[in-house]
């Protein structure tokens, strides 16, 4: 069953579900961020790594070669044509072990060819969520800092799974910033 924005509210504000939570929808002069009714709207915050072909290095998840990013600090990112880049969420989540999340991208960046990849936040996961910009389109995109990038859906199980992210000591468990590919 998907959760509503009661107990997100209440589950950020109790037991630190969301930190920092904002208890409202922001919208003025912004891309909305904040709790939404079945969801919750995260912010990029201001550090970015950018995908570059600078150092012709190959692109494999099994030994990223930190070279394949240039690391960006500042309130608008601009990705280039036909490329991505690294951020990481504004909020820190904590993930119940009864609970699975589902992250999509917003779609006032979608429908300008910029599409947010998350996965989903597994049970007892907690951290900074990693996201990935993809700029679909043959030219730069700005990406905002401290506003809406993407909207996190709660979805509350039947039973208490048998082994937790935190149980199987998940490889990203409690990320404090970008976090890049491991193996």
């Amino acid at each position: 069953m998907i959760k509503s924005d009661r107990w997100i509210k209440r589950m950020a504000l109790d037991k630190g579900l969301i930190t920092p939570f904002e208890e409202r929808q922001v919208r003025a002069g912004t891309i909305s961020y904040g709790l939404s009714s079945y969801g919750y709207d995260i912010r990029i915050a201001d550090e970015f790594k950018i995908f570059t072909n600078i150092n012709t290095t190959i692109v494999d998840p099994k030994q990223f070669d930190s070279r394949s990013f240039v690391d960006y600090k500042g309130e608008v990112c601009i990705i280039p044509p036909n490329s991505f880049a690294l951020g990481r969420s504004v909020e820190y989540f904590r993930i119940p072990r009864n609970i699975m999340t589902l992250c999509v991208g917003k779609s006032t960046y979608a429908r300008c060819g910029i599409i947010t990849n998350v996965t989903p936040f597994e049970p007892e996961w907690e951290g900074y969520v990693t996201l990935e910009i993809s700029n679909t389109t043959p030219l730069p995109a700005k990406i905002y800092a401290n506003e809406g990038i993407a909207q996190v859906l709660f979805f509350e199980a039947d039973e208490v799974c048998a082994v937790s992210y935190a149980d199987r000591q998940g490889k990203y468990q409690a990320q404090q910033g970008i976090v890049r590919p491991r193996v």
